[in-house]
């Protein structure tokens, strides 16, 4: 079965300031591996990405190191306003963290958050950390300042329905979900330990089932929130949250596909199709996955190719495994391994 490239549009990279846990190259090869060929990379970086120089150079440097396309989001300081008109130009969307966040970037009280929402370029979208009061919030700016906004990681029945509501009002609202989310709850956070923690938490059961419930109709995006730390610093005394995902999250949608979980198209869809739309990126020609929807396996414990070396998926049942990547009309991926070694232009 042949499938476009897929698009994940929250990923960490860790570049500038934490290439320990993950760089351009060990990031963009893991996302290949993964039938992945476009990503968008977050700014919450050290230090963080918030000035159109700094934008120019994490951009440069990505486009020369990454194995596949590589897009930087700009991120929201009410420190740099005046970057954001610049910033908005270049980058495919804003990062504004409004409440918990894990990092150096975040975004406090009403007046800022309304300044950044009118600095903004109307037509561009705003990324929102999507965790507990923020998605009304950011709701409530709407009607002062109209603006496309897209909602991350929604991990709860409070959340997707609320979000479901802003749709059915003709808001201008996307959002993605994660296949952690999809796949784990709060009971595998408890069998995980230090390895399960990630923002937002694992969720309870009957908010993983109103995910499901909406796969087919709100949810726009399939996300994997990429999130790597090294085992070390997992396993210390003030573990960071996250996880990595890009190895694993075509493979988990496929296998929900292999169940009737959802069509095949709807994943392409999701994975492909809205996120490129939504975020207005480039088209790929002769760029292509090869699966066999039909070969069944365990996800291994180390996965080849992110710099951590660990999953939260370990030893998960799979069905549906990517044969072979082509980016622009180059084998770059084949039975797992990664072949390319520089960027196509």
């Amino acid at each position: 079965m042949k499938l476009p490239g897929m698009v994940d549009v929250h990923v960490h990279l860790r570049v500038p300031g934490g290439e320990h846990k993950e760089d351009f190259r060990t990031g963009s090869a893991a996302a290949l591996a993964g039938g992945i060929t476009t990503v968008l990379a977050m700014p919450n970086t050290f230090p963080p990405i918030v000035t159109i120089d700094q934008l120019s150079v994490a951009q440069e440097t990505a486009n020369r190191q990454s194995l596949c396309d590589v897009f930087m989001y700009a991120g929201a300081s009410a420190e740099h306003l005046n970057e954001l008109p610049r910033l908005g130009e270049q980058a495919p969307a804003l990062k504004l963290y409004m409440d918990q966040t894990y990092g150096p970037l975040k975004t406090n009280g009403l007046e800022n958050l309304l300044r950044v929402f009118e600095s903004w370029p109307k037509n561009k979208v705003i990324c929102i950390h999507a965790e507990q009061e923020s998605i009304a919030a950011a709701l409530g700016l709407l009607n002062a300042a109209p603006r496309p906004i897209h909602f991350c990681h929604v991990s709860r029945k409070a959340e997707i329905e609320l979000i479901a509501a802003a749709k059915r009002q003709g808001l201008p609202v996307t959002c993605e979900v994660t296949p952690h989310h999809l796949f784990l709850t709060e009971q595998d956070a408890t069998r995980l330990g230090r390895l399960g923690d990630m923002r937002p938490t694992l969720a309870e059961q009957r908010d993983v089932d109103a995910l499901w419930e909406h796969i087919n109709t709100t949810i726009d995006c399939i996300a994997t929130d990429h999130a790597p730390h090294t085992l070390q610093e997992k396993q210390g005394e003030n573990p960071p949250p996250g996880v990595p995902g890009l190895e694993s999250s075509l493979p988990l949608m496929l296998t929900a596909a292999s169940q009737g979980r959802l069509s095949y198209e709807r994943l392409v869809e999701m994975m492909h199709f809205t996120p490129r739309r939504i975020f207005s990126l480039p088209a790929q020609p002769e760029t292509w996955v090869e699966i066999d929807p039909d070969s069944r396996y365990e996800f291994p414990d180390h996965p080849l190719y992110t710099k951590c070396g660990w999953t939260p998926f370990a030893g998960l049942a799979m069905q549906g495994r990517i044969r072979q990547v082509v980016l622009r009309g180059k084998t770059v991926v084949k039975d797992g391994v990664v072949l390319s070694d520089v960027n196509q232009d």
